[in-house]
């Protein structure tokens, strides 16, 4: 069953706030239009909502997950030891997952501990490259294409 896309968020100032949106062009080898701050490999960052909301229940907390400044929530996917492998959403964009998001002092800002909390098992989520681009919204599916090694 696939995932779907849940929030979508744009860094329009380096330090700025996270906008949200209700869709957004992914460009190939380049990451969101109109946001800032990426580089060649971390192009887009991930985060997943069931995570999210398990940080918050553990640290009885309830701040809003922009807060997180990841680009994209997911549900339904899940992130941990998938550098390399490819995430499909609907039917145009590819996204190579290139590897687990460090979270920065910010998280800690945000709410005391979870900083700490985020640098277990991918608990900050993940950043990609895109490699095939096209226009995202909220809802739309979201999914692993099979691995290479796989028959």
């Amino acid at each position: 069953m696939p995932g779907r896309i849940e929030a979508l968020w744009l860094k329009r100032a380096h330090r700025g706030p996270m906008d949200p949106v209700q869709q957004v062009e992914f460009v190939v080898d380049q990451g969101l239009a109109e946001s800032v701050g990426r580089s060649r490999r971390r192009q887009v960052t991930l985060m997943e909502r069931e995570v999210w909301k398990a940080h918050m229940a553990t640290l009885g907390g309830d701040i809003d997950p922009a807060s997180r400044r990841a680009n994209v929530m997911l549900s339904g996917i899940s992130l941990p030891n998938t550098r390399g492998r490819v995430l499909r959403i609907g039917t145009t964009v590819r996204l190579a997952i290139g590897g687990e998001t460090t979270p920065c002092e910010r998280m800690e800002e945000a709410l005391p501990g979870l900083q700490e909390l985020m640098r277990t098992d991918w608990g900050g989520g993940a950043f990609a490259q895109v490699l095939a681009g096209g226009m995202v919204r909220i809802g739309d599916p979201v999914e692993w294409e099979p691995d290479a090694a796989q028959p």
